[in-house]
């Protein structure tokens, strides 16, 4: 939060600063929750690859007796292991456009998941920035066609325009106002 944010909440100045300051600091030890999900995932599928590839290794040796054996086996698990890595590299990148898209329609929607569920991900590009291109045009057609899910920004007056009790525009309150609002209001003189 920033200083202004603060004193919005009530803190003096100095304490606001001193918070705002604090808050800074706090925040150069963030990380993202978009880059968090991304090497958790990144690290659970790493994990699960280290099994598979010792358990492969086992099978190796124990298969060592017989050379051409041992050949179509090394032949068969390298294919295996890249078709493996085509698939994490398939999930990580839509790991990483679930992540971009939700974090761009993060406090603009009524729900995140619903609305992420609804965007094509194939006419989406993930910049290296962390950028969707092409998704503001998906959110317009979704915003049109399906305006609920979206939330609407609050352009209404929070005031109730009417009775005020000792207030008649003026700045002077009293009893003598009442009776020239309710004089306005029901258009008869009270006494």
């Amino acid at each position: 939060m920033n200083k202004e944010q603060f004193i919005a909440l009530g803190l003096t100045e100095e304490q606001a600063k001193k918070a705002a300051e604090a808050s800074t600091e706090e925040l150069k030890s963030y990380v993202e929750k978009q880059k968090f999900d991304t090497v958790s995932e990144e690290n659970k599928n790493l994990k699960t690859t280290v099994k598979e590839n010792a358990t492969q290794l086992e099978n190796l040796k124990k298969s060592a007796g017989d050379n051409e054996e041992l050949k179509n086996q090394i032949a068969t698990l390298q294919a295996d292991n890249a078709t493996k890595e085509q698939e994490y590299q398939g999930q990580l990148k839509d790991l990483q456009l679930s992540n971009a898209i939700k974090l761009s329609i993060a406090g603009k929607v009524q729900d995140e998941g619903i609305v992420s569920g609804l965007i094509d991900k194939s006419k989406l590009i993930l910049g290296d920035d962390g950028k969707v291109t092409g998704l503001d045009e998906q959110l317009k057609g979704l915003q049109e066609s399906k305006a609920f899910l979206f939330k609407q920004e609050d352009t209404t007056n929070t005031t109730i325009p009417g009775f005020k009790l000792g207030a008649d525009g003026s700045g002077s309150g009293g009893a003598a106002n009442i009776n020239t609002q309710l004089d306005a209001i029901f258009g008869n003189e009270t006494k």
